[in-house]
């Protein structure tokens, strides 16, 4: 077993703080699909992950050799916790004929079950691939981002009815206010919110493709629906441009915008150097471990999602206008 020799990956949503040392340590500041191939092609041999639980069990899946690590083993997801697995896999035994898909926001053992993983700057593609080849998906969990995909493809979906605690609570209402406060705004959505509010987007994608879309367009400001983590890039990138959190609150709320994942916000810097130093005396306790069985199985989905990726080459996005939604390629 090599030494220590730590790269910290770090998710959008995180404090600002943890994404700096990431960028200013050679490791990776992305969303999930870009985690997870930074994770599996870097030589270090441990990976610190700065995200919640199932970001740290893919990156061990895709790299069982290498030490995965930590801040807070605590950190889990919503959509994670609302997808058990001994019931999603009696959901998928009921409905055989289906091809079934989850979104990365899963346990080892649910990815396991399923046929493919997408993530949400490739699920369009993804489900626009498999309605092409003539097959009936059963989608899990977030319930959002699979009426969304489901309206953009018109794919036979069977929807699993999970939903994000942060993109769940945007306001359609609230938002139209804002917008006529701010009428040269342009509106960022992440697919996993509602669809009244989705409905009101210029722009719908996965947090990259927020980013690139913040930077692409020309317009002074913007409204952002997902965690507000990612203003803190938003606003490095794009510094004389205005970043507005989407509401999730009414007039007389203590909170307007209460927009950040609770778990995400677990992560700290102290709780960082208290792990690696823990990992430096031989201290495993915020080691990520996956049964290997298990992990076979969740892999490859995973790889499959990958490879499919790989073969689009990521080439830049196509953003949408008002009315004609889409994330774009991987």
């Amino acid at each position: 077993m090599c030494a220590l020799d730590a790269v910290l990956v770090a998710h959008y949503y995180v404090d600002g703080a943890l994404q700096d040392l990431a960028d200013a340590t050679g490791g990776c500041v992305g969303d999930s699909l870009e985690m997870a191939r930074f994770g599996r092609d870097h030589p270090a041999c441990t990976l610190v992950v700065a995200g919640v639980r199932f970001m740290g069990e893919t990156a061990k899946i895709l790299s069982p050799d290498k030490r995965v690590l930590m801040p807070t083993l605590e950190a889990t997801c919503s959509l994670d916790l609302g997808c058990p697995a001994a019931e999603f896999d009696a959901f998928c035994n009921l409905h055989r004929d289906r091809t079934v898909v989850v979104y990365a926001n899963t346990s080892a053992a649910v990815k396991a079950r399923a046929d493919w993983v997408t993530t949400s700057s490739t699920g369009l593609d993804i489900v626009r691939h498999l309605h092409a080849q003539g097959e009936k998906i059963l989608w899990a969990p977030d319930v959002h981002l699979g009426r969304y995909l489901q309206a953009q493809t018109g794919a036979d979906m069977l929807l699993w009815n999970g939903s994000c605690i942060v993109h769940d609570e945007f306001k359609s209402v609230e938002l139209e206010i804002l917008r006529q406060e701010h009428p040269g705004a342009k509106v960022l959505v992440h697919p996993e919110s509602p669809a009244a509010v989705i409905a009101q987007a210029d722009v719908v994608g996965s947090t990259t493709q927020l980013l690139q879309a913040a930077g692409r367009l020309e317009a002074g400001e913007f409204i952002v629906a997902t965690d507000n983590g990612i203003l803190h890039k938003m606003r490095q990138a794009q510094p004389n441009k205005i970043f507005i959190e989407a509401p999730t609150s009414g007039n007389g709320a203590t909170c307007k915008s209460c927009a950040h994942c609770p778990w995400m916000a677990m992560n700290s810097l102290d709780q960082l150097a208290a792990t690696l130093a823990a990992a430096q005396r031989g201290d495993a306790t915020q080691d990520i471990r996956v049964d290997p069985d298990l992990a076979r199985r969740a892999r490859r989905p995973i790889d499959r999602m990958l490879a499919f990726a790989a073969a689009r080459k990521t080439p830049p996005p196509s953003f949408a206008t008002q009315g004609s939604q889409g994330m774009g390629p991987a």
